[in-house]
């Protein structure tokens, strides 16, 4: 992209992303609060956009940006951005799932963790006044099959830090051929479903993988034990995860995203639902924080900054 754009910022973001945008030689405009009323009226005098969550960038929006060349999210997924009608348009979309994979790899695996050594409950029973040993006996992750579904930054690196740990890591995904690195071992859904006793889920949502992961879905996992969503919460079917928990089909569930994110929305069949969830020991619920660290925040502008400029 040329050095004389200009860019605006739509969300709050790391204090490092303007320096770093004029240094490029850009024109960074800075709206964090703007509403998407403020957006459609002054997008036309903008090459550049640069959204986190707020915003869906959608029709509409890139039919009113009649100047834009580029589209910049800041973060990894990208199901609130058109990205077919952007390409139709010729507007480039980018994100940046280097600046938070690491974060998210991290998150993930605690969670894993947590659960096979009862370490929640174990504290919350200490809180209590009880000291039992026997009910908190851990399990441990070497010799474990574990199944990464959806090997792209995220799934790659949950990979490399799983690496230690003396496990098997099976890898699917079906838009990829070999995974780098020779430490996860690259099978067909058959196996991984065959195999997997800790599952872990890093696709993106789109069409295709809404609710992909419902009852039927999830008993195809002959040996699942252990299910971690830090993807997107749509993807997983959260009435057939409460039933197969209930059942001791599954072991215990770490979920850092949920179906509806909006607590205050939930309806009476989404408030049991998550009552639910929360009176289970073996159940470990996290605010979307996975790739949310101090770090990330500042790679994450530090990656959008680089792919800006490298258009």
């Amino acid at each position: 992209m040329s050095s004389t754009k200009r860019i605006l910022i739509v969300d709050d973001m790391h204090e490092c992303i303007l320096p770093l945008l004029k240094e490029a030689g850009f024109d960074p405009v800075y709206l964090p609060v703007i509403d998407r009323a403020g957006i459609l009226e002054i997008i036309s005098q903008f090459e550049g956009l640069v959204i986190r969550s707020k915003t869906a960038v959608d029709r509409e929006l890139i039919d009113a940006g009649t100047n834009l060349k580029i589209v910049a999210r800041a973060g990894a997924g990208m199901d609130k951005v058109d990205e077919e009608y952007l390409k139709e348009k010729g507007i480039k979309a980018i994100n940046a799932p280097e600046g938070n994979r690491d974060a998210l790899a991290e998150h993930t695996l605690g969670m894993l963790l947590a659960l096979l050594h009862s370490i929640p409950s174990a504290h919350e029973e200490i809180r209590s006044g009880i000291w039992n040993r026997e009910g908190n006996r851990g399990i441990e992750l070497k010799g474990k099959v574990v199944g990464i579904y959806g090997v792209g930054n995220m799934g790659m690196s949950f990979a490399s830090k799983l690496r230690s740990f003396d496990c098997e890591i099976l890898g699917y995904d079906k838009f990829k051929g070999e995974f780098p690195g020779g430490f996860i071992k690259n099978v067909e859904l058959d196996e991984l479903m065959e195999r997997t006793e800790i599952l872990s889920i890093h696709v993106p949502l789109y069409d295709e993988t809404r609710k992909l992961f419902d009852e039927a879905y999830l008993r195809r996992f002959k040996n699942l034990k252990v299910l971690l969503n830090t993807a997107r919460g749509e993807i997983l079917d959260t009435k057939a995860l409460i039933k197969m928990l209930e059942a001791g089909s599954i072991y215990g569930a770490g979920l850092d995203v949920l179906e509806n994110e909006k607590l205050d929305t939930y309806s009476d069949e989404e408030k049991a639902q998550l009552d639910k969830l929360l009176s289970m020991p073996n159940v470990l619920l996290t605010p979307h924080v996975g790739g949310w660290t101090y770090e990330s925040y500042q790679r994450i502008s530090e990656v959008i900054v680089e792919k800006i400029k490298e258009d």
